[in-house]
């Protein structure tokens, strides 16, 4: 029986990270040399070609990107077993990058890192905060939080807790403007989009009636909080979540509306990549995550899902 060709494999893997043999040769601490020879041995083997090569760019063949989480998975189960070894008796230790949506990863997801890393005084977090399209596994991101529907892929999914959303406007729009008593009114109405969701708004009433339509209005961004000045001025009404518009509810600055009416159900998610094995590092902060964020804490029960989802996810903001 012929063994795979770890090292080839690795290689293959770090040049897809570096975007060049160099820098995979760099990175690595090996010669340019052994790295053509290894990608070369390994398309050998496979008896298909795995980049295209120019003088001046370097770019995946058809089959090599149908390989490249493959070889990535490989490299990360290496690396996983290597510091669960070295880190049996020692403390944590290490980077972890970690992917959040921008509103929530400020109000939440910042606070909670802050008190992981003052107990983990030798791990590192790279924390990048987003509201567009992430690609977890080809970005290098360890734990990715998001808010949405995933669809389903190769990516492990944690539902952590559900995400209430409103519908609301100012008190100031509703006596200029009128307030609607049904969804369906909403089209007559200045409508404030949330733009990283695509697609017409969708809710859910009393007795399974359904209304959709689509959201036209003055403001749309990408980001919902960027929408609260225009909200809150009454400009128009828009569906956000609670932990952008609670706190402006509370104050009663906004009023929700139609209550009875639900937009399609969310839930805070924790994504990491498709391999089981991870450092010792990521799983504390994984399980420091869920405990925090997690429903009963935000409740204290954490709810474990079989789903696999999709590598770019969209989170709200």
């Amino acid at each position: 029986m012929r063994l795979p060709d770890l090292e080839a494999w690795a290689l293959f893997a770090c040049v897809i990270e570096h975007r060049s043999f160099s820098g995979a040769a760099e990175a690595v601490g090996v010669s340019k040399a052994t790295v053509s020879k290894a990608i070369t041995r390994l398309e050998a083997q496979l008896g298909t070609a795995l980049f295209h090569r120019t003088s001046r760019r370097l770019a995946l063949t058809e089959q090599g990107r149908g390989l490249a989480d493959h070889a990535r998975a490989m490299l990360a189960e290496a690396r996983a077993a290597e510091e669960a070894a070295q880190e049996g008796a020692a403390a944590l230790a290490g980077r972890v990058r970690v992917s959040a949506p921008m509103s929530f990863g400020l109000a939440h997801v910042a606070p909670v890192i802050a008190r992981f890393l003052a107990a983990n005084p030798r791990i590192e977090i790279d924390l990048d905060l987003s509201d567009g399209l992430v690609d977890i596994v080809a970005q290098g991101f360890d734990i990715a939080l998001r808010i949405g529907r995933l669809p389903d892929s190769s990516l492990r999914a944690r539902r952590l807790r559900p995400i209430a959303m409103h519908i609301v406007g100012a008190p100031d729009y509703f006596v200029r403007h009128g307030r609607p008593t049904h969804p369906g009114q909403l089209a007559e109405h200045q409508l404030l989009a949330y733009s990283n969701v695509t697609g017409p708004w969708q809710f859910s009433g009393p007795d399974g009636a359904q209304v959709t339509l689509r959201a036209r209005g003055p403001l749309s961004a990408n980001s919902g909080e960027a929408l609260l000045p225009a909200l809150c001025a009454g400009v128009g009404l828009a569906v956000l979540p609670d932990f952008i518009v609670g706190a402006e509810i509370a104050a009663g600055r906004l009023e929700p509306i139609l209550t009875e009416w639900h937009p399609p159900a969310l839930a805070l998610h924790l994504l990491t990549p498709p391999a089981t094995l991870r450092p010792a590092r990521v799983e504390a902060l994984i399980a420091f995550l869920g405990e925090a964020l997690g429903e009963n804490r935000m409740s204290r029960t954490v709810q474990e899902t079989p789903r696999l989802v999709d590598s770019p996810s969209v989170g709200l903001n």
